[in-house]
């Protein structure tokens, strides 16, 4: 059974939306277990209330769950060009897993929602990507086998870097069905990598 843990956060949904998607195309993938689990907040509720946050009721995980997982989804909102400090903050916990090399070669990949199509939209997931790298992870992105991130009819987060949405400067945007038609295409990419190199472990193992 691969393991698949699809990790997130989110303030407004977006991000969340794109996260279960994700989650439901490393499902489609036969013989994969999928988590969706947030990181933990860390703006105070009375600041979550007053700017609008939403309530979610994910499960949150720590940095010692990232151990369990052959491939590891990161979703995050752009904020100021780069991920959402809740998110940098749980990988800067995951210091001992660097340290134990726990997370080398598992595989990885991002996805993003940000407010405008020039908002730091490629910045954040390839930025995201580096202590990933760090952690001596493998990196998926989207390739352009999923063609909707080509199209000129609309506007569509993501790109090869990984998938994504935009949300509009208030945030009223919802994700469109391309852009989470490209969070199903890069979770079941995710899992049939991480199905294939855990096959391979075996086979070496075997040997």
């Amino acid at each position: 059974m691969t393991r698949v843990l699809v990790l997130y956060y989110s303030s407004y949904g977006h991000v969340r939306a794109l996260a279960e998607a994700e989650a439901e195309g490393a499902r489609s993938v036969p013989g994969t277990h999928v988590d969706l689990r947030r990181v933990p907040e860390t703006v105070p509720e009375a600041i979550r209330r007053k700017a609008g946050f939403i309530a979610d009721e994910t499960p949150v995980a720590s940095p010692a769950d990232l151990e369990a997982y052959d491939a590891i989804l990161f979703g995050t909102p752009t904020l100021f060009g780069m991920m959402a400090g809740q998110m940098k903050s749980f990988l800067d916990q995951a210091g001992g897993l660097w340290a134990r090399n726990a997370l080398v070669g598992k595989v990885a990949a991002v996805f993003a929602s940000t407010g405008s199509q020039h908002g730091g939209h490629e910045a954040t997931l390839l930025s995201t990507q580096i202590p990933l790298l760090h952690f001596g992870m493998l990196i998926a992105g989207m390739p352009y086998s999923f063609a909707g991130q080509t199209t000129a009819e609309e506007i569509v987060g993501g790109a090869p870097y990984g998938a994504g949405t935009i949300a509009g400067a208030d945030g009223a945007r919802a994700p469109t069905e391309t852009d989470l038609a490209g969070a199903r295409f890069q979770g079941a990419h995710v899992a049939r990598i991480a199905a294939r190199l855990a096959a391979a472990d075996e086979a070496y193992e075997a040997a």
